[in-house]
């Protein structure tokens, strides 16, 4: 270690720099992202800084006082092995070191390194991608039975409902961040509801930002039925050309074999990682996480 580096919390000019480092790694940042990250712990993000040069980030979010989150963890390639992440790394920690439960998102490579610090292997996250015109394949017979249900966008969504529905398929009750999540400008969000005002699944679509051009990620994606997850899934596509990209959770069984069936592919898998333990919460409604980021 030859330096030590200044650690400071993420400022609004920060935004640019740490939206560029995480585009470069391959994170395809959500447009906006940052900004979400920030209300929902404005404590919780930092840059380090090295001779007044930005060279590092990371994210330390506290949920609430039972749950906290690592992530946007990145040092520039050039200033790698030199020690300057594990400041950043020991920066975030200590900020969430009262909490109960600490999640992160790993790299394969990274599973030993985080092990090392008392994070065991909950399951696997693999990202789909699906390259197309904005039009998944048609099924003649998907829209059969529908007639109790509505897919509504926007302002039109029953917010309470959704918070409902998404309270009891998450770890953690989340409606500031879902809130601040669904409200976005960037992208859409819909919504399955039925008579009753119930929600049964809600998506959001973004545009990202990847290493080469732009794109699209989705998150949350979310149905009780796998049917619903199809028709949700092909109206958030809809008008979306482009690359796609979905963080599914392996704790739903029933993922891969939706995501192959439209025609997804597996691009690549990290793996959810934890200290200390949360409560068990169901994910077979979970086809996509929000963002790996933010847990």
């Amino acid at each position: 270690m030859d330096n030590l580096l200044s650690i400071k919390p993420l400022s609004d000019s920060d935004i640019e720099f740490v939206t560029e480092i995480s585009r470069k790694e391959g994170f395809a940042p959500g447009v906006g992202d940052l900004g979400i990250y920030q209300n929902t712990d404005k404590q919780g993000l930092w840059v380090g800084w090295l001779d007044d040069n930005p060279i590092g980030c990371i994210a330390g979010v506290r949920y609430n006082e039972y749950y906290g989150f690592l992530g946007l963890f990145l040092v520039i390639e050039k200033y790698r092995g030199r020690g300057f992440g594990l400041q950043l790394w020991k920066k975030a920690l200590s900020h969430l070191s009262d909490l109960p439960c600490v999640g992160l998102e790993a790299a394969p490579e990274r599973i030993a390194d985080y092990s090392k610090w008392g994070f065991t292997i909950s399951s696997k996250t693999t990202r789909w991608q699906w390259l197309g015109d904005g039009k998944l394949p048609e099924d003649n017979y998907i829209n059969d039975g529908l007639d109790n249900f509505s897919f509504l966008e926007g302002s039109s969504i029953p917010k309470n409902a959704v918070e409902k529905f998404d309270e009891k398929r998450e770890t953690t009750p989340r409606p500031h961040f879902l809130s601040n999540w669904l409200n976005h400008p960037a992208g859409k969000v819909i919504a399955v509801i039925d008579q009753k005002k119930r929600c049964h699944g809600f998506g959001r679509i973004r545009p990202c930002l990847l290493q080469n051009g732009e794109g699209w990620r989705i998150g949350p994606l979310m149905a009780d039925t796998p049917k619903l997850l199809k028709i949700l899934l092909k109206k958030l596509i809809d008008s979306h050309p482009g690359l796609i990209i979905i963080d599914a959770p392996g704790l739903n069984n029933s993922a891969s074999e939706v995501f192959k069936e439209l025609g997804f592919q597996s691009e690549s898998e990290t793996f959810r990682m934890y200290r200390g333990s949360l409560s068990p919460v169901s994910m077979n409604d979970v086809y996509g996480l929000a963002c790996l980021e933010l847990g």
